[in-house]
């Protein structure tokens, strides 16, 4: 394991925390009619983090895969995000901050699939 990294020493980890954090808060009380929409953006904000924590810790093809969901996850948030935000159902500029930390999280994924081209 001497090529892992712990998760605490990736950036991009702890950049996706914070970013699922302040999307579920957002999101945490929609309207019914928006639920099954919050419950995605639930299920793909947490998926970003989490699977940037696991691909850290794994090998090879292995650890990219989990970076690229990771990476497709944070697309699918701020498409959510957009969704919501231009329902009126969430804060817009809270949304954007939310999106604005999904992006950095996807340009730090981005870099981590390819480093030779970085």
């Amino acid at each position: 394991m001497q090529d892992s990294q712990p998760a605490k020493d990736l950036i991009a980890y702890t950049v996706a925390l914070e970013a699922a954090s302040r999307t579920l808060a957002l999101v945490r009380r929609v309207p019914a009619p928006f639920k099954s929409l919050s419950d995605q953006v639930i299920r793909a904000a947490s998926s970003v983090a989490a699977n940037l924590n696991e691909g850290n810790g794994r090998f090879g093809r292995d650890r990219f895969n989990h970076w690229r969901i990771a990476y497709g996850s944070a697309k699918e948030v701020d498409t959510f995000l957009r969704l919501l935000a231009g329902a009126g159902v969430v804060n817009s500029t809270q949304a954007k901050q939310a999106a604005d930390l999904f992006d950095q999280v996807r340009a730090m994924t981005w870099r981590l699939l390819h480093p030779k081209e970085c």
